[in-house]
């Protein structure tokens, strides 16, 4: 799916952050970033049952794209934000480790499940119509073109680009003596004391690998019996990928393992003949059976050990490697010649986040720092402001990162944690910062006498150990953990708040988009509702009660709850606009998603298509729907939009015949989310707010915003430059400056 531009495209759409793994300076084998990003609106295990009740009577086949080429596009469509020159330089760094680290974990999750589904016999063809071996080489030949795409960017552009302007990515071989020197002694001191040579013979077997690591695989002769031997060296994960060899000049940390004299450090008395670095991606998703766990907490401990002995997928290898060198380490990893990625060095290049995060705001993006929603503190001062108050007074749309989640929700949180009058805080808890002030708020309340409920999801995929971590803190300081419902994962968004006013109980409630993680939260765009309204209290109340006890309640008063309700919920609403549209009734269907894979939601709007109802859908990463098909999806646009920011915020909004609906929440269009998930969407009430919902989704939809087209095709066009070659609106640019101006400090 090459995109060239041609004089009538756009060349220059936002930058962005729209990645699974977007700023996580990725090492699974080590640690996980605290900015992990909601990966499962992305990735999910290999699945493609059909789904229930699902019935494509009278469309026609072939009419959905296939989720994995879809994905491959997404990502190339970050990697295009690192090759395009406008876009800041250490940004552009930064997307090409992006590129990286999702493709990390796409072979992790989606071709290691492919991969076992076809070994257990258990693959059926995709919703797309291909078999499991087919999109299995589709994935193979398609992800090593956009690798050689992404180390050519890497080598011809933006390493170039940084010595520039003097950031200097070298290699060994091309550093001073003084440089080498002060690196030996780094070497020595710091390096040297970490490092295991596993020497490969009838006596040591072949070591164990892991999965992300990279090893040096080297070739000793002994000279006195002139045996040659082989040996691996694991480049340890937790030691900086990018060694600082004089000011603004930086070698990878292989290069420096891999010097002659400090080889020769690790092999004393042998002769060195050559040296190879690789890397390999293993299996690393979970499976754990509930039904059969009677600890729940501890059968994803066990899973979690087992994680680091999944089977291979994918070997990374430098392009100068010896033909002998491959042919053990295939043989000895059992791994497919197919699976075999040969790379110009250097490997690895989720390592880029630690350049990207250099002190160089002149090569970046111009800092934003987002101030207090208005209806919360008209008047921004020092003193907090009271959210409780506000909330009686209205309902509070939020959209971050525009407006301050640490003056909104985490202040919400943290002052119901210190007023006596409340009485109890029911919270979901999917992933969370390391250090996050949510979970200490939490505790506070709960130390403070206050009955506080948190329903952790430790199944968050590559979060299991944090949040295993937080659950066990949470239930020392007296928090009531619970972990949901057996065989769902708890994914929505949800903050309850019960406080004692005079002779009443009134409950104030946080329905949001994204997770309670206040780092991610300047980096995400995200959208959430703030309010006191009786009924959305009443419905957490009832969601809650389902979550930590018996309850069966399946219908709410102003959600949408999966798996029961809400497939259903949003199909119907999609069904009456194609009644609307035929009485002539103002109809519309606009959807913002992460995904749209389900097919039943799918084919409900292709059949509003048909019925002449005009569907938007605003999607960042993998979309199934083919949109512009005559007779099928004529009246459906398809746009992503990748910025500075990860779209990740979900919004779902309805004609209704002239008197608009609108729901925000947690769920994308994905199997996975509708059927194995606690999912919830609110009904937005406040007439402004749906206004500005419905502002937000048009304007992203505009073909004057900059963006890229989904075609009948399945490709994906870039449009940036409107026919004069003028720059088209960039939609992240805008609210950023709309922020700004509402304080004065607007752009000119």
């Amino acid at each position: 799916m090459s995109q060239q531009n041609t004089p009538g495209q756009v060349q220059h759409a936002q930058p962005s952050v729209g990645s699974i793994a977007a700023h996580r300076p990725h090492t699974i084998a080590a640690t996980v970033s605290d900015l992990a990003p909601d990966i499962d609106a992305d990735l999910d295990s290999y699945d493609e049952d059909a789904q229930p009740g699902h019935n494509g009577e009278g469309l026609p086949q072939g009419r959905f794209l296939d989720r994995e080429r879809s994905w491959l596009a997404f990502n190339e469509r970050v990697l295009e934000l690192a090759e395009d020159p406008h876009t800041p330089l250490l940004e552009r760094a930064n997307f090409l480790a992006i590129f990286a680290s999702n493709l990390d974990e796409f072979f992790m999750v989606r071709v290691a499940g492919l991969k076992r589904r076809i070994a257990t016999g258990v693959a059926t063809r995709s919703a797309s119509g291909l078999q499991p071996r087919e999109v299995l080489e589709l994935i193979w030949n398609r992800s090593r073109e956009l690798m050689a795409r992404h180390a050519a960017c890497y080598q011809d552009d933006v390493a170039p680009g940084l010595a520039d302007e003097g950031i200097q990515l070298v290699r060994w071989h091309e550093l001073t003596d003084k440089e080498q020197s002060r690196l030996f002694t780094l070497f020595r001191q710091q390096i040297f004391p970490v490092l295991t040579p596993l020497a490969v013979d009838p006596a040591h077997p072949f070591p164990y690998i892991s999965g992300l690591s990279l090893n040096l695989a080297v070739v000793v002769r002994n000279p006195v019996s002139g045996h040659q031997h082989f040996a691996r060296v694991k480049v340890p994960p937790l030691l900086s990928r990018f060694l600082e060899a004089s000011p603004q000049r930086y070698v990878p940390i292989e290069d420096v393992i891999a010097a002659p004299a400090h080889l020769q450090e690790l092999f004393p008395g042998m002769e060195i003949q050559e040296h190879h670095m690789f890397r390999l991606t293993r299996n690393e998703d979970l499976e754990v059976e509930e039904d059969d766990a009677e600890n729940l907490l501890q059968a994803l401990e066990k899973e979690l050990m087992r994680r680091r002995f999944g089977p291979p997928v994918r070997l990374e290898v430098e392009e100068s490697i010896a033909p002998n060198v491959l042919s053990l380490l295939v043989r000895e990893l059992k791994i497919g010649e197919a699976e075999v990625y040969p790379l110009p060095g250097p490997l690895d290049l989720t390592g880029l986040f630690s350049i990207a995060k250099l002190d160089r705001p002149e090569l970046k993006y111009p800092k934003f720092v987002a101030g207090t929603h208005r209806d919360l503190a008209e008047v921004e001062s020092a003193s907090a402001p009271d959210i409780f108050a506000a909330l009686r007074e209205r309902d509070v749309l939020l959209h971050h990162p525009y407006d301050s989640f640490s003056t909104s929700v985490q202040a919400f949180l943290e002052q119901a944690a210190a007023d006596p009058d409340v009485l109890a805080i029911k919270q979901t808890l999917y992933r969370t910062s390391g250090d996050s002030p949510i979970v200490d708020a939490l505790i506070d309340a709960a130390e403070s006498g206050k009955q506080v409920l948190v329903l952790v999801e430790i199944k968050a995929r590559f979060d299991e150990q944090a949040n295993i971590k937080w659950a066990r803190k949470l239930e020392e300081a007296g928090c009531h953990v619970v972990y949901g419902i057996v065989g769902l994962k708890t994914h929505c968004k949800l903050s309850l708040v019960v406080r004692q006013e005079g002779d009443s109980l009134v409950r104030y409630s946080h329905v949001g988009t994204g997770n309670y993680h206040p780092k991610t939260a300047r980096l995400y765009e995200d959208l959430g509702l703030l309010t006191s309204n009786a009924e959305v209290g009443a419905d957490l109340s009832d969601l809650f009660n389902r979550l930590s006890g018996y309850s069966r309640r399946e219908t709410f008063r102003r959600l949408l709850v999966a798996p029961k309700s809400l497939r259903d919920g949003l199909v119907a609403r999609i069904e009456k606009e194609a009644q609307h549209h035929r009485a002539g009734r103002p109809a519309y269907v606009r959807v913002k998603v992460n995904s749209m894979v389900d097919e039943g939601v799918i084919d409900a709007l292709y059949r509003a298509s048909q019925a002449g109802v005009e569907v938007d859908v605003w999607v960042r990463g993998i979309c199934a729907l083919r949109p512009g098909v005559a007779g099928l999806s004529e009246n459906i646009r398809v746009r992503s939009v990748l910025g500075r920011f990860l779209e990740h915020s979900r919004v779902f909004a309805f004609g209704n015949g002239g008197e608009p609906e609108v729901w925000i929440g947690s769920a994308d269009m994905m199997h996975r989310n509708l059927d194995r998930r606690i999912e919830a969407l609110v009904r937005v009430q406040d007439p402004a707010h749906r206004a500005a919902l419905s502002r937000l989704l048009e304007t992203g939809m505009s073909d004057t915003t900059a963006s890229w087209h989904l075609g009948a095709d399945g490709n994906w066009t870039r449009h940036s430059l409107d026919p004069e070659g003028q720059p088209l609106r960039n939609v992240q640019e805008m609210l950023i400056d709309a922020r700004r101006r509402r304080r004065g400090t607007a752009t000119p």
